[in-house]
């Protein structure tokens, strides 16, 4: 089997993630509730997992993250926390559902106005017009660090930087990048990045959070237990226990400790510039064959992720043809990213995503390239 599905979700991991799982599962009591052994060894992991975390993601301060079950709990949370009635939110659409429908949501109650930016047919923004949406005032900007369809990147630190001009703050989704290219909250000035687990950051699924800027007050989505102030009316509010009602996921987060360990380990540059190579090459090698379209690229930079379409074929059919013919695992269809398909033209057929992974090499490209070519030119 050659996996390429790694935007959906790593199906290969460092050996370490499932060890650090087991041991969680045999030694942890709950997060925060209790001084016995096996209840600060629980609290112990997810500080470690908290503090690689924040060294991964440019973090000032570990207690600014908060961990989430993924990142569509993350961004329900930012989205939901930081907006209040009459507000106006700017988002593109590159952005995944994981964005699009709390905000059509937040629309829908009659709590804020939405405004999207368009994304050209090659998968490019036009900042200038981008920025144009915030006027006269916006107060929040939400937006993807890059396409979970195309692998186009986003210069989100200028967006951030637009987003300031306008005194709105700026929400990044980055369940695509983290842990898979290289991305500094602090630097890109971003207020609050949302990420995932399961994906560039080789953790389970089940694991995600929201790194929140100092000064930057997210209301909690839930409340209810803590562990800490239990004759308190109303949920802590500092930070993180602010956005972390109820029992934590410790044993995932072991795990999701280890996938970031990995990742420190190993350099996120070289994790991306594999990646990277490897969708280059495969990029460079269907675009030959006859009767294949590639999507987007035109955005500032690309990750390891590459869309396409087979003429003659819907898109699921040749995704159910490189399973079944050729074991090569991929996404099919519209990837809960309609306004990306819109933009692109696709969204009737919808598209084949290869996504790439530290885990996956050129023999497997190569592979792929000659599957693709034979379902094409069987056609």
């Amino acid at each position: 089997m050659i996996y390429l599905d790694n935007a959906a979700t790593t199906l290969k991991k460092p050996p370490e993630v499932a060890q650090a799982i087991v041991r969680a599962l045999d030694s942890f009591g709950g997060v925060g509730r209790g001084v016995h052994a096996a209840a600060l060894a629980a609290d112990a992991s997810v500080f470690e997992a908290r503090e690689a975390v924040a060294v991964l993601l440019g973090v000032p301060s570990s207690s600014q993250v908060a961990f989430t079950s993924n990142a569509t709990e993350a961004l329900n949370t930012a989205l939901a926390g930081l907006t209040t009635p009459g507000d106006h939110v700017v988002t593109t659409a590159a952005s995944h559902n994981s964005i699009l429908r709390p905000l059509y949501r937040l629309r829908d109650e009659g709590r804020i106005s939405l405004s999207i930016a368009p994304i050209a047919q090659d998968g490019s923004l036009d900042y200038e017009a981008f920025e144009a949406l915030l006027e006269p005032r916006a107060s929040l900007v939400a937006v993807t660090h890059a396409s979970n369809l195309t692998g186009d990147v986003y210069d989100v630190g200028r967006i951030a930087r637009i987003a300031h001009r306008h005194q709105a703050l700026c929400v990044v989704d980055a369940a695509q990048t983290a842990g898979a290219w290289p991305l500094s909250m602090q630097e890109l000035g971003a207020d609050v990045v949302c990420f995932t687990g399961h994906k560039g950051m080789f953790g389970p699924q089940g694991t995600g959070g929201l790194c929140v800027a100092k000064g930057v007050d997210v209301r909690p989505l839930k409340v209810g237990g803590s562990g800490t102030h239990s004759f308190d009316a109303r949920h802590p509010e500092h930070m993180p226990e602010r956005l972390e009602a109820g029992t934590l996921n410790a044993h995932g987060i072991a795990g999701l400790h280890a996938g970031v360990s990995f990742v420190l380990k190993t350099g996120v540059d070289a994790i991306c510039r594999h990646d990277v190579s490897l969708a280059e090459a495969f990029r460079a090698g269907v675009q030959s064959i006859d009767g294949v379209s590639v999507l987007g690229g035109g955005a500032d930079a690309h990750m390891g992720i590459v869309a396409l379409n087979v003429a003659g074929i819907d898109s699921g059919e040749l995704a159910y043809r490189l399973d079944s013919q050729f074991g090569i695992c991929t996404r099919a269809g519209a990837h809960c990213a309609p306004l990306m398909h819109k933009a692109l033209g696709t969204e009737l057929r919808g598209a084949v995503r290869f996504s790439f992974s530290y885990f996956n090499t050129k023999e497997e490209v190569d592979r792929v390239i000659d599957a693709v070519a034979a379902v094409a030119g069987a056609l």
